[in-house]
């Protein structure tokens, strides 16, 4: 159980870092940005998703 809360902890605030750092205006001075912030936050909010159906799994006892 405690690893998975650490889990979702970890992948909530990777999501919500993501999330913030992809909503924020292009700079055009420095260029594209390499790395896809928004595909980044997507699986991340997916994992919090999943951890969250696995800590009511493990409070149900299947």
């Amino acid at each position: 159980m405690n690893a998975t809360l650490w889990a979702l902890g970890a992948a909530l605030t990777l999501a919500v870092i993501c999330g913030w750092i992809g909503a924020r205006p292009p700079n055009l001075m420095r260029g594209p940005r390499m790395i896809p912030w928004r595909w980044m936050m997507l699986f991340s909010a997916g994992a919090c998703l999943i951890f969250i159906i696995h800590i009511f799994a493990l409070l149900k006892g299947g």
